[in-house]
């Protein structure tokens, strides 16, 4: 991705970040059900992995809802401005973490722990990809006020800011 007209793109490095988590989610539930990861089904979690996992994926809906819709993310980027209100003063990539949680929520309807090892890999494909692409752009757009930014607030969780 390049920067063009003095901002970032639109959409970034995450059009690739969501479809390597979709796949990869889709990948592990295909070996789950195919029988190739059946001894990491544990019949005993099945309920409460259910329910976690329904609950794990409206909590990436609603982050991922509240960053499209309650954000303005395009206008900043549009008015070159540095969005760090809202959600993205609880995390710095709140559209990434949100499908991202949906798919471990995904995950974990197949009660496979085998399956619970993706998190680790949806997390260290962002932290990779955010650092060699959108962190760099950010970093030469606005210098500074973007390294103070990453300083107070996580690149992945959402979570209290630092003072």
């Amino acid at each position: 991705m390049r920067k063009e007209r003095g901002h970032l793109p639109f959409f970034g490095i995450g059009p690739l970040y969501v479809g390597l988590v979709c796949g990869l989610t889709a990948a592990g539930v295909w070996a789950s059900d195919s029988g190739l990861l059946e001894s990491g089904i544990v019949p005993g979690l099945k309920v409460p992995m259910r329910v976690a996992g329904v609950l794990v994926a409206l909590a990436g809906l609603f982050i991922w809802l509240v960053a499209l819709l309650g954000s303005r993310i395009d206008d900043g980027i549009r008015n070159n401005r540095l969005v760090t209100d809202g959600v993205y003063a609880w995390c710095r990539n709140p559209l990434y973490t949100g499908w991202m949680l949906m798919a471990i929520g995904v995950a974990m309807l197949w009660y496979n722990l085998w399956l619970m090892l993706l998190p680790f890999v949806f997390w260290w494909l962002m932290g990779f990809m955010m650092r060699h692409t959108e962190e760099k752009w950010l970093r030469r757009l606005y210098g500074a006020e973007y390294d103070a930014y990453c300083r107070r607030v996580n690149r992945t969780w959402p979570w209290f800011p630092k003072k």
